[in-house]
């Protein structure tokens, strides 16, 4: 998320090289990664680095997935861009230029835009693959009913239908309702209708961005936000750290292990090469949570 602001490009490319070099494939961005941390105020840095970085690794490109999102890059105005097919297009031509590839592997709707009609947005991604310019599509940070909504809209015109999922949860939930920082999306969460609705729709694919909540499972200097305080989570909590201490691994080994188990896709954010490697060892860890 951070490559070109908060992480410079040598520790990006650094990343990234050990990041495939143990069998790393799948790539997530977005068009406005990280406007939050830039003095633009827009996004793009990411993008833009991990198309210098394929540049230089030549016939890389074909074995990694490539995803980016589009939706909520700001605007100059202070919205944001929406979803409208005009914005759907442009930003996608300027994702395929920045990352200097020639299809997008994935095609996210990063968040919700009722400003515009929901035929329209869906009809816009669905001309994205049908001209060969993106190859699937998913949604993120929209609340189940309009997900359904969208997919039903595709199969009515007959175009690509959205076939992942990006929301946020981790083995740890806050108390339903309660505010969460930095967690603004209203309809970004895994809920209990979300889990039904993936149970009834096994071609909905579920990734997972923020799994380890900003750190707070090993982490000393950020604790789990006030939103987390309560019963269950003190004792999930207790489970958690015994079992970790018990196979001597990080808590967040071991929660990405669970969610790997349950067949969702984790989204990890790493600054280094030791949290890398760290996320990377979980998957060997499923046999032990069963």
């Amino acid at each position: 998320m951070y490559f070109g602001t908060r992480t410079d490009e040598a520790t990006s490319f650094a990343l990234l090289d050990r990041y495939v070099e143990a069998g790393g494939r799948v790539l997530d961005t977005a068009n406005c990664y990280s406007f939050w941390s830039s003095p633009s105020g827009h996004g793009g840095q990411s993008e833009a680095v991990i198309g210098r970085w394929l540049a230089a690794n030549p016939g890389l490109r074909e074995e990694l997935v490539i995803a980016t999102k589009v939706g909520v890059e700001p605007t100059d105005d202070g919205g944001v861009e929406g979803l409208s097919a005009a914005v759907i297009e442009r930003e996608a031509a300027r994702s395929l230029e920045r990352l200097g590839i020639d299809v997008i592997d994935l095609y996210w709707a990063h968040g919700e835009d009722r400003a515009t009609d929901l035929e329209e947005t869906v009809s816009a991604f669905g001309a994205l693959v049908t001209s060969g310019a993106v190859a699937r599509l998913g949604v993120s940070n929209h609340p189940t009913w309009r997900v359904e909504r969208g997919r039903a809209i595709a199969q009515g015109l007959g175009v690509e239908p959205w076939t992942a999922l990006q929301l946020t949860t981790s083995y740890l939930e806050p108390r339903p309702g309660a505010a969460v920082p930095g967690k603004d999306h209203r309809f970004g969460w895994v809920t209990e209708e979300t889990r039904d609705y993936l149970a009834e729709h096994p071609d909905l694919e579920l990734w997972v961005y923020s799994p380890l909540v900003q750190g707070s499972y090993d982490r000393d200097d950020r604790p789990f936000p006030d939103a987390y305080e309560h019963a269950g989570t003190t004792e999930r909590l207790a489970g958690l750290t015994r079992r970790a201490d018990e196979l001597g691994v990080p808590r967040s080994r071991l929660v990405l292990a669970w969610m790997l188990d349950q067949g969702w896709k984790p989204i990890v954010g790493v600054s280094t090469v030791e949290q890398l490697d760290s996320a990377l060892a979980s998957d060997s860890l499923r046999p032990e949570i069963r």
